[in-house]
Parts: C-alpha cells; structure tokens; sequence
C-alpha cells in the first residue's frame, strides 16, 4: 500500500472552505470510503486544494484499484515545483509501485528512476525497479538494483532469490545457486527459494530434487507461491 501520509503536503494547501476539507480528513476518508475520498478530492483540487488534494486524490484512486490513473497524478505530483525536493523521491516511489500494479514496467522504470536520482541507494525504489526491470526481461539491469540493496542488507532473502532467478536468467547459474543457499541459510524452508531451487533442478534434469522442493514449497506456501509449486507438480508429473 502507498504511504498515506506527507505531512509536508499538509501544511501547502490550507482547508478549501468550499469543501470543508483538510488533508488528513481526506486521507482518513480513503478507508471508509475511497469512492468519496476520490470524489471529494477531485472537487477539492478545483477549489485550489493543491498538491495535497492531488495526494488524496491519488491514494482514493489507488483504493479503488484505478493504479493507472493513481500512477499519473503521483508521477504528476513529483514534478510539481510545489512539492518540496524532499517529498519527491516518496512521490515518485508511489508512482512506481502504481505502475507495477497498473502492469506497466516500463513506466514503473522510469518513475523509479527519478525517485533514486534524488534518493540514490533507497532500498525499496531500487528493489521496485528490479522487479520492474526483471519484467522488461532486463535481468542485467534487475541485478545490479538487487546487488546494491544486498550490499546495504545481505540477509533479504525475498531479494536473495529475486537476483538468483535474474542471474540464472544470464546462465550465472553457479551465482543463481549461491544466492539460493544464502537464501536458505537466512530463511530456513523459505518457500520462494524452494521453488526456485526446485525450478533451477528440473532444468537440471533432477526430477526428484525439483519435486521434493516443490512438495515443501507448497506446504509451507501460501499464496501464490503454493499455488506455482502445485502447477509444477502437476506439470512434471504429466510429463513422467
């Protein structure tokens, strides 16, 4: 979920009196209701609300799941020379993590970019960008971001196993297996890096080692990840 509070933006835009509305009444609205937080917030911004009626108007699109639009006004928002340098960077994250929801990775890059150049070496915009890079196929460019988040902190192993899948994606397949053990030394059973392991020994042609992986992975799973080791399961038994 975005950040829900700027308080800088709180103190740009005074309360419209035609609307009778304060930022931090806006942002409490998007919970109750996102659907007049959104109304609301597009009329406050008619009324020179400024960029904290476009902040809130924002995050009610986003709670509507309207990541595109969100993405825009956030993106928007982080090149308003109203907003302050320091608020930036967060801006341009949240346009980031829209994007990624909107299914546009390239946007996503391009957001989260703009975020690090006033922000350079902040782990959640690199660690963004990395997926986003990852889904333009662009694994030398994911693994440099998931590099420079490792450097700051060795034990993420979500990041562990997001960079072994890019470096086997370029045959780095010795570094793809570190990564994973690393993984695993950190998150003992860790779901995610038995999947992986299980995938990266089926290519391997290690059959039983890759549904051994995968039998863990989908008990200990939850989600998604359960769910993908079940279709590999049932994959490689059809394929017997």
């Amino acid at each position: 979920m975005l950040k829900r509070s700027l308080f800088v933006l709180a103190i740009l835009a005074a309360p419209a009196v035609a609307e009778d509305i304060t930022y931090a009444d806006c942002v409490a609205m998007v919970d109750r209701s996102p659907q007049t937080a959104e109304k609301k917030a597009a009329a406050w911004q008619s009324h020179g609300g400024g960029a904290a009626a476009m902040h809130c108007h924002a995050l009610a699109l986003f709670g509507l799941k309207h990541y595109d639009e969100a993405a825009r006004v956030l993106d928007a928002l982080g090149r308003n020379r109203e907003v302050p340098a320091s608020d930036r960077a967060s801006l341009f994250e949240q346009a980031g993590s829209a994007w990624l929801l909107a299914g546009r990775p390239r946007d996503a890059v391009q957001s989260l970019s703009a975020a690090l150049a006033d922000a350079p070496g902040d782990q959640s915009a690199l660690s963004d960008r990395a997926r986003a890079r990852g889904l333009l196929k662009d694994w030398k460019g994911a693994e440099a971001d998931l590099s420079a988040v490792l450097m700051q902190d060795q034990n993420r192993a979500d990041l562990l196993v997001l960079r072994a899948s890019t470096r086997w994606a370029q045959n780095k397949k010795s570094d793809a297996a570190s990564d994973i053990v690393r993984a695993l030394d950190v998150y003992p059973d860790y779901p995610p890096a038995l999947l992986e392991r299980g995938k990266m020994k089926y290519s391997a042609g290690d059959v039983v080692g890759a549904t051994k992986d995968w039998q863990r992975a989908a008990i200990a799973g939850h989600g998604e990840t359960a769910a993908e080791a079940k279709r590999f399961l049932a994959e490689a038994k059809a394929a017997r």
